[in-house]
């Protein structure tokens, strides 16, 4: 059975909690059967989904959201709210009267679920979906950890 950390009763809509079977897409185990999915768009599922015990009905691998929509990939700049982070995306905006470029940015809130363990200056891609909230529409896909990018900023590349 999942964590219950939340008042209510929590349980994924799509298991029956008193099935003795195991159906496609789900799992036998000490906890009973867990639904999980995979997004496509070739992103891959996180173990997390398929062997955690949390319940997000808003999580695009264990709920009810597809992923339909822009991918964008950002980086995240807060992770203080409950299940949710605000990405940020920087571009460069042409001004056509002086010909050059100014540096713009914009903040975008995602619902990263519980299978994701994201921190600020995390590299994180986002999907579309449907409204989650008053703010959000866009849910985590997958998180590149900060030290781990391939190329470093300040890195000397030597000559």
């Amino acid at each position: 059975m999942a964590v219950q950390t939340e008042k209510a009763f929590l349980k994924q809509p799509k298991v029956f909690i008193s099935s003795k079977k195991s159906g496609k897409g789900k799992r036998p185990g000490k906890g009973g059967n867990r639904f999980w999915k995979s997004v496509g768009l070739g992103f891959k599922t996180p173990g997390m989904p398929l062997k955690g015990t949390y319940i997000d009905k808003k999580c695009s691998f264990t709920g009810n959201v597809s992923i339909r929509g822009r991918i964008l990939a950002g980086t995240c700049q807060s992770a203080k709210m409950n299940k949710t982070i605000i990405v940020r995306r920087n571009y460069l905006h042409y001004i056509k009267k002086y010909q050059r470029y100014e540096k713009r940015h914009s903040n975008i809130p995602a619902h990263a679920s519980p299978c994701f363990r994201v921190k600020e200056g995390d590299h994180v891609t986002i999907g579309q979906c449907r409204p989650l909230s008053k703010t959000k529409r866009f849910n985590v896909l997958k998180v590149t950890p900060a030290g781990s990018s391939g190329t470093g900023r300040k890195a000397f590349a030597g000559i």
